[in-house]
């Protein structure tokens, strides 16, 4: 015979359902509200920190799935309500502590920072670093995902996110998307609108996705810099001093001369160079196999050469790689068997190794 359901075998169970969001124990955060328990059926309140929030439907899912696997449980009722502010902010405070005006990525810090960068734009430095993030992701990483190309965006939609941040007081709640906490000036803006700043609001925007973001120290933290050595770069900087840079370039020669000026931007504000990607290398012919350099020239190479560093890898000119982005799918999942799936998933192991992220089990990549 079972033994009756208790509200404590209520709360154990509820105390397993991590908030989508922010990875916590939803009994934990304060989020459980009245549990009644009425022979077999249960009903339960879960407080919302904000009202309308978007992973409701997966806060309900994960809760009645909780309950509903408990012996002599043959029905769950999840209803909803939404946090006071003294409530909102005993959350924050339990996940963050007092206000953070500085950048939580110090030298100290367990995250390991890499700025994405290009001399030029063109050369598809964004789809790489999408493509690593969410590879670095299935790898078991904990992986986070700044877009730092104000002016020309094109992380969201390469990553499928089409949902806001959720801002809990002054505290913005990254988007997930793949496995990748990500934030960008697109979450924020209208699709197409222009980003028309100077400087000064330039860097107040890149602070606060740094210092007013719960990144929630990932293993790794990407940043998608915009082309070229302007603002941006020198703010990242200032910011993540303790960040690597990763040069993404293609492989004609004057592209590797562009590129090389990112590379001495970065040895300008002391921040190591890990390596070089080298993009749309070569073109495989799919009804003959026949592989052609569209872009002759060998430039990764030649700059990896130059600057002392690795050649970490190549990457071949697919179709399936844009057609992946644009859908929101990155290739590695959407194809993680083509041959720039197949490069770009090894490219994020030899980073990860680069920098020094910690070994885990690998989760095999899989579209959807």
């Amino acid at each position: 015979m079972t033994d009756p359901i208790t509200r404590e075998h209520v709360i154990a169970a509820l105390d397993q359902v991590l908030d989508p969001e922010l990875h916590r124990s939803i009994v934990a955060l304060g989020m459980v509200g009245s549990v009644e328990v009425e022979g077999s059926r249960v009903a339960i309140t879960i407080k919302l920190t904000v009202a309308g929030c978007p992973l409701k439907a997966e806060i309900q899912r994960r809760v009645s799935e909780a309950v509903a696997v408990l012996p002599g449980v043959e029905g769950v009722q999840v209803g909803l309500d939404t946090m006071t502010d003294e409530e909102r902010a005993g959350v924050r405070e339990s996940i963050i502590g007092g206000p953070r005006k500085d950048s939580p990525f110090t030298a100290e810090s367990r995250t390991k920072v890499i700025l994405v960068a290009s001399g030029k734009g063109g050369v598809g430095k964004s789809s790489i670093t999408c493509n690593l993030a969410v590879a670095l992701a299935a790898r078991g990483h904990s992986v986070g995902l700044l877009d730092a190309d104000v002016y020309g965006y094109s992380i969201p939609r390469m990553m499928g996110a089409t949902q806001q941040p959720v801002m809990l007081d002054d505290l913005i709640i990254p988007v997930e998307s793949h496995g990748v906490r990500l934030m960008s000036i697109g979450f924020m803006t209208a699709d197409d609108n222009p980003v028309i700043w100077r400087g000064p609001m330039l860097h107040k925007a890149l602070t606060s996705f740094v210092t007013e973001v719960f990144w929630d120290e990932p293993d790794v933290l990407l940043v998608d810099l915009p082309p070229g050595t302007g603002d941006v770069s020198l703010s990242l900087a200032q910011l993540l001093p303790a960040a690597h840079v990763l040069v993404v370039t293609t492989p004609q020669l004057t592209a590797q001369r562009v590129a090389r000026r990112a590379a001495a931007m970065a040895d300008r504000v002391e921040l190591p160079v890990i390596g070089v990607v080298e993009n749309m290398s070569w073109f495989v012919a799919p009804d003959t196999g026949q592989r052609y350099e569209v872009f002759s020239g060998g430039a990764g190479a030649a700059l990896a050469a130059d600057l002392g560093v690795p050649l970490l890898g190549q990457v071949p000119l697919e179709s399936d790689v844009a057609r992946a982005g644009d859908d929101g799918l990155p290739v590695v999942a959407a194809r993680p068997d083509s041959p720039a799936g197949q490069a770009l998933a090894e490219i994020a192991r030899v980073v990860g190794e680069s920098v020094g992220i910690p070994t885990t089990g690998t989760i095999p990549l899989a579209a959807g």
